[in-house]
């Protein structure tokens, strides 16, 4: 198991599993966790860990958790991905490293789990188009963006995540690094990937083939269903969540997003279309924007500003390195810094 700093739930966590090894990477919460480890080792660097595991979920916020995923796929293991960012980053790098030692990518994420499940139905070169779908986040019903606070960005409609997630998903990036997560997951072209609004959340997402078929994965949102499937893959198992109800449901919607009102979705297709380092720029600009936005040193709509000035002013590598990836990233933080006053 590892963690950031979280000692004491993790702590929670070691006395009900009993973990033989365990990463904490801040150095005061792995101090706090020593005596708590019951005969399991300790390290600093959550890379320790995959030796031993025969499944590792890399559920990392942001680009933190890059090297984590890409040493899993190096070492030839299934990697059940929630860390979205590190495909946006580095996804020709991580897919190669899979191809190379046969390790299989199983998605967490809702809508690129649903998919991965979709997309059983058929060949890769069958399908036709991916439908990513959105709940719309917390403005979808309001206009004027210009005075949005970090409190009620913080309010989505329907899930309980954590707050860059949030953010993301009010300004709608998350659907941006999603389209790039999508491009280099399920190997697609840029232009087969679309985003619907799907205010109810019960349609997690949908695979069209070339015949005009059109398969959807449908649940309840509760993302312990897509964690379950990505851990116990390729097996289904009796579930936790509770069985849908589609009378109860009524009607299920679904509209076209305003690219007006979330440019995100714009830079998000223009990342996966350019390629190369762009992603790395896309998500490393984005982090910091929402990092500045939550510290309350930037309004709202400087997110969108911020990281498309970011992209406009890089000069992408078309087939980086892990190094060159990686300066990428660290220049988009840098460079977001300008776009503060």
């Amino acid at each position: 198991m590892a963690a950031r700093s979280n000692w004491k739930l993790l702590a929670e966590q070691i006395r009900e599993f009993h973990p033989s090894c365990v990463a904490v990477t801040e150095e005061s919460a792995r101090r706090e966790i020593a005596p708590y480890l019951n005969g399991g080792s300790l390290s600093g660097d959550p890379c320790d860990l995959v030796g031993e595991a025969d499944v590792v979920l890399s559920g990392i916020t942001g680009s933190a958790g890059l090297r984590p995923g890409l040493a899993a796929l190096q070492a030839g293991k299934t990697l059940a991905l929630a860390n979205k960012e590190s495909l946006v980053v580095a996804g020709p790098l991580m897919m190669e490293a899979a191809r190379r030692t046969g390790a299989e990518i199983v998605p967490v994420d809702s809508e690129h789990n649903a998919v991965f499940q979709a997309m059983r139905s058929g060949r890769r070169e069958e399908v036709r188009r991916v439908i990513l779908t959105a709940s719309g986040g917390p403005f979808l019903n309001r206009e004027d963006l210009r005075d949005v606070t970090v409190e009620e960005a913080l309010k989505h409609p329907t899930w309980n995540m954590g707050a860059k997630i949030t953010i993301d998903s009010a300004t709608m990036f998350n659907k941006a690094l999603e389209i790039v997560e999508a491009r280099w997951l399920f190997e697609l072209d840029a232009n087969q990937i679309e985003v619907v609004i799907h205010p109810q959340s019960i349609v997690h997402s949908i695979v069209e083939f070339k015949d005009g078929s059109m398969i959807a994965q449908l649940g309840v949102p509760d993302m312990r269903t897509p964690i379950q499937y990505a851990l116990t893959h390729p097996e289904r198992r009796t579930g936790l969540a509770k069985s849908l109800d589609l009378a109860k449901v009524g009607s299920l919607t679904f509209r076209e997003p305003s690219v007006e009102k979330f440019p995100s979705l714009l830079l998000g297709r223009r990342a996966a279309e350019v390629g190369g380092t762009m992603g790395a720029v896309l998500n490393g600009a984005n982090e910091a924007a929402v990092e500045m936005f939550l510290a309350r040193k930037i309004p709202f709509l400087r997110i969108f500003e911020m990281v498309r000035g970011v992209m406009d002013r890089h000069r992408p590598v078309p087939s980086p390195t892990l190094e060159e990836t990686i300066q990428a990233d660290a220049w988009a933080r840098a460079e977001a810094k300008c776009w503060t006053s």
